[in-house]
């Protein structure tokens, strides 16, 4: 990673406001190492060991991004038979889908759900190590290469596997896994986002790509992952001038080949359906999403239905303590 990108992640992670004891960030770094120099799996490494029956999927994208899933259909005792609720895990920014397992079993989303009757489904958006793969583009992360690469056409085809951003992630990304999900369970899905993702739900393009309406997908909404940073600095200069927009081409003409206008066209929240039932959850000590932000968004959402709003403040939590805490 270049010089902007890790000062991107250690400013990412001091504004977390860890609370996490020593010894259970050391046993997360421990489980972290053990799976780079074992290469192992998710399901190997980290869901069975627990007990949990664990299976993996993969998904591609329109735009031939290929994502890998995992499934933890029951708790460890199996539970009771018959179809069980399915529920869609979305990581935040820089991490993946191991968010969502890294703490003991009782402590961690995707187990405490499969123990309590949930059919759960873990994402792994593009770039993370368990989904660097397309069906045409070369996935090799070109930082450190760039300098020995003679060749253009093969320097193009390094650059274009990341040349996507926070849209990419909204309007690719989430289509084909929810799209997934639905098909395989034949269910509305639950939705849980933590961090960015949550504003995929506000992205006036997301289509389901032919999955049915909003209804039929949603019921209610609840890195070490190796990402390539570059695009997704520039998603933030978007989020720093207070506004959710596309991503910025860096100059009148070339968004304006890309959009019709000058300046990148913005999101809007407000496109959320009215009657989808939203709970959002943040921290009085978050820094990265702090109670100011959170103000914006639901003035954003103030024509929301308001049975179907619920904005809870727990005020000793900062960023990652509502995944990891």
């Amino acid at each position: 990673m270049g010089f902007r990108c890790w000062l991107l992640v250690i400013t990412f992670v001091l504004s977390m406001g860890f609370r996490c004891e020593l010894a259970g960030a050391h046993g997360r770094w421990q489980l972290l190492q053990s799976l780079e120099a074992a290469d192992d799996g998710v399901c190997t490494a980290v869901v069975s060991p627990q007990g949990y029956e664990c299976q993996e999927y993969e998904v591609k994208t329109q735009d031939g991004y290929i994502l890998t899933m995992h499934r933890i259909p029951q708790g460890r005792g199996g539970g009771r038979a018959g179809k069980r609720q399915p529920v869609l895990l979305q990581h935040g920014v820089l991490m993946d889908g191991l968010t969502w397992l890294l703490n003991p079993p009782q402590q961690s989303l995707a187990f405490v759900l499969a123990d309590n009757g949930f059919d759960v489904w873990i994402t792994h958006g593009r770039g993370t190590r368990w989904s660097r793969r397309h069906e045409s583009l070369d996935t090799s992360d070109p930082v450190g290469h760039l300098l020995d690469i003679a060749d253009y056409e093969v320097l193009s085809r390094l650059l274009a596997y990341w040349a996507w951003s926070w849209d990419e992630l909204a309007s690719f990304d989430l289509p084909a896994t929810v799209g997934f999900v639905v098909r395989q369970t034949g269910q509305k899905l639950h939705y849980v986002g933590h961090s960015m993702m949550l504003g995929a739900l506000g992205v006036a393009e997301f289509d389901p790509k032919g999955y049915g309406s909003w209804n039929q997908l949603f019921g209610v909404r609840l890195r070490y992952a190796g990402v390539n940073c570059y695009d997704l600095m520039a998603s933030f200069t978007a989020f720093r001038r207070g506004v959710i927009t596309k991503y910025d081409h860096g100059s009148s003409a070339a968004n304006m080949a890309a959009y019709g206008q000058s300046s990148p066209p913005e999101y809007h929240m407000s496109n959320i359906p009215h009657h989808l039932p939203l709970l959002l959850s943040y921290g009085g000590g978050d820094m990265l999403s702090d109670v100011k932000d959170v103000q914006l968004l639901l003035n954003d959402l103030s024509n929301h239905d308001a049975d179907k709003l619920v904005a809870q403040l727990v005020k000793e939590y900062a960023h990652l303590d509502f995944v990891m805490g």
